[in-house]
C-alpha cells in the first residue's frame, strides 16, 4: 500500500499545475473578451484567477503569449470540428448540416472565446487581422475550402461557385448571430434569435439551396 499512496503524493503537484494553468487561461479568456488585449494586466489576471504573477510566467512566457495561447484554443476545436465534417457519414448536405450545428453549439458553449474572437476581428486592426489568418485561423479555413473543393470535383457542388465564398459563409453567419443576437432579438418577424441551432439549420439550408446541383445535372 505505501508506494500507492507515494505515486498519489507525487502525482498531486501535477494535477495542481495543471488545474492552475487551466484556472489562468479561463480567466484570461473572459478578461481579455470582457477588456481587449491592452485593457488587461498580468496583475488583473493574477488577482482573478487567484494565482500569483510568477506562476503565471511560470506557465507563459509573456501576456502575448497566454492572449496567443487563448486563442489559440479556439483554432484547436475547429479542427476537431473539421475531423467531424470529414470523418461524418451522409452525403455533403448532412455533413455540412453536422459541421455548422456543432460550430455553433460550441460558439455558444464558450461565450467568452466568441466573444474575444469578435473583439480581434473588429477592433485589432490590420496586425490582428493578419496575425489571426496566418497564425491561428488560416490552416483551419485552407482545410475546409479544401473538403469543399473536393466535393466540387465530385459534382456534388456546382463548378461556378467559390469554395472558399462558401467557407466563409457557412462560418461567418455563425460568428454574426452571436455580434447580432441582442439586436436580433427585437427585429420583427425574427423568431430564432434565442435558438442557435435552429438558426445554423436555417442558414445551411438557404446555402444548400445555392450550391447543390439540381437532380440529374450532378458537375453541369
Amino acid at each position: 500500500m505505501a508506494p500507492a499512496r507515494l505515486a498519489s503524493s507525487a502525482a498531486s503537484p501535477s494535477h495542481a499545475t495543471e488545474e492552475a494553468a487551466q484556472r489562468i487561461l479561463h480567466t484570461a479568456e473572459r478578461l481579455f473578451a470582457e477588456h481587449g488585449y491592452e485593457g488587461v494586466s498580468i496583475n488583473m489576471i493574477a488577482e482573478q484567477a487567484g494565482v500569483s504573477k510568477g506562476n503565471i510566467f511560470h506557465h507563459f512566457s509573456s501576456k502575448e503569449t497566454l492572449y496567443q495561447t487563448v486563442l489559440g484554443s479556439a483554432c484547436a476545436e475547429a479542427r476537431r470540428l473539421l475531423d467531424e465534417l470529414v470523418n461524418h457519414d451522409g452525403n455533403l448536405a448532412e455533413r455540412l448540416m453536422h459541421f455548422a450545428a456543432a460550430h455553433i453549439a460550441h460558439l455558444d458553449r464558450h461565450y467568452h472565446l466568441t466573444r474575444l474572437v469578435q473583439r480581434e476581428l473588429l477592433e485589432g486592426g490590420v496586425r490582428r487581422g493578419k496575425e489571426l489568418a496566418e497564425q491561428l485561423c488560416g490552416e483551419n479555413f485552407a482545410r475546409l475550402v479544401g473538403i469543399l473543393r473536393n466535393a466540387q470535383g465530385r459534382g456534388e457542388l456546382r463548378k461556378e461557385l467559390d469554395p472558399a465564398l462558401i467557407a466563409q459563409l457557412l462560418v461567418g453567419s455563425n460568428i454574426f448571430f452571436f455580434q447580432a443576437r441582442d439586436m436580433l432579438r427585437h427585429l420583427p418577424d425574427v423568431d430564432f434569435a434565442d435558438d442557435p441551432l435552429r438558426y445554423s439549420r436555417m442558414v445551411v439550408k438557404v446555402i444548400l439551396a445555392g450550391i447543390v446541383p439540381p437532380p440529374g445535372a450532378q458537375g453541369a
